[in-house]
């Protein structure tokens, strides 16, 4: 793989402990639970979703309608040997990738000001600069038209659906204009009286194919280090993101969903080649769990993952720790910058995870007998 960096970069459910029914409160879930899975009869055909976006079917909910158990003395919740019978232990489906490509990324990690104009046109300059070294897919960072924050969010927000959106419509031109596919981090998106954390996904003729909300909003409290509440001032989305492009089908998260790997879970069984989680880490979790959670959803799920961060700024508010990454399918750091600004661009060669997957096949080595992912975004 080559490497090549520019600009200033080196380098619930709560369960009664007498079997009653479990109710599940989350989108998604991993249900441990012996000889516990679904006959084929309830899994459900592949079916496209408008903008691009790829559901394709998993198990499905079912433990709102679980026989009720009376088990009060073990600590096992067992079943009767006619509903264990009932069940398959048939295991899910990974869909296939799309055919392998080499293609070449590039990771702005660009310096974020309270001027949302400035903003805008350094992006366009990232993108440009980036596609002339080459770059067939460019990825900006977590909130790159504004600063870091809850008093931020609702001066900068922009309204996507209505048309009106400033900096969406330069990152299309931007897309169009470079031919490059473009995932054009995140903004503050206002829509029907609330706020969310948005990233848009442009073709190479600047087409909006898919937005993501962030899923898991960034609620955490660290004494004495950070606090920062996201929900003060963001909704959660309530949906994964996954689709097709002319470089390869990526699957989208924003920085605290990183820290879920259902969702990367859910976006290996879709085929997704490639996670991209633009991001914004801190100096208290940067140093300690940026390049580890990284590797984690990378070598677990069999794929590559991109991460792009703002520049470091040590007189902001919020101050991002930076060095955006790429990672390989089995957890090797590809290419990474340091703090400052600047870009870094990689080969990817996408037959690694198809080549990896051969190789250590996790996928058909799970127990779907004692185990499940659940994906409840299917109706």
């Amino acid at each position: 793989m080559s490497r090549r960096s520019t600009g200033a970069c080196k380098h619930s459910t709560n369960a009664s402990d007498r079997g009653h029914t479990h109710k599940l409160h989350h989108r998604l879930c991993c249900t441990v639970a012996s000889q516990f899975v679904r006959s084929p009869a309830f899994w459900q055909a592949s079916r496209a979703k408008p903008g691009g976006t790829l559901r394709t079917p998993f198990l499905p909910s079912f433990l709102d309608a679980a026989p009720k158990a009376s088990c009060t003395a073990s600590k096992h919740v067992r079943q009767s040997p006619c509903q264990a019978k009932a069940m398959s232990s048939e295991a899910p489906k990974q869909i296939s990738t799309p055919k392998a490509q080499k293609v070449n990324i590039a990771l702005c990690q660009i310096a974020v000001s309270e001027d949302k104009d400035k903003n805008i046109q350094t992006a366009k300059a990232a993108i440009q600069e980036a596609t002339q070294a080459g770059a067939k897919l460019v990825v900006l960072p977590e909130m790159w038209n504004c600063p870091y924050s809850n008093e931020s969010f609702p001066k900068y927000a922009e309204d996507i659906d209505a048309g009106s959106s400033a900096s969406v419509s330069a990152m299309s031109s931007a897309a169009k204009e470079n031919a490059v596919t473009l995932v054009a981090g995140s903004i503050p998106e206002s829509s029907n009286g609330k706020l969310y954390n948005t990233c848009c996904v442009f073709d190479d003729q600047g087409k909006l194919l898919v937005k993501h909300r962030k899923v898991h909003l960034f609620d955490i409290d660290i004494p004495g280090k950070i606090t920062f509440k996201e929900s003060e001032t963001l909704t959660q989305g309530d949906d994964f993101t996954v689709v097709d492009t002319p470089a390869c089908r990526v699957g989208i998260g924003i920085c605290y969903d990183l820290r879920f790997p259902e969702l990367a879970m859910v976006y290996a069984q879709r085929g997704v080649q490639l996670i991209v989680y633009p991001g914004a880490f801190n100096m208290t979790t940067g140093p300690a769990h940026w390049e580890l959670l990284q590797k984690a959803r990378a070598v677990d799920n069999q794929l590559f993952v991109a991460t792009c961060s703002p520049a470091r700024n040590q007189g902001a508010g919020y101050t991002a720790w930076g060095h955006s990454m790429i990672i390989d399918p089995f957890a090797a750091i590809v290419a990474q910058t340091q703090e400052s600004a600047g870009t870094v661009h990689a080969e990817i060669d996408f037959a690694q995870v198809n080549e990896r997957r051969q190789n250590m096949p996790l996928f058909k080595q799970k127990r779907f007998d004692l185990y499940a992912l659940i994906d409840k975004t299917l109706s």
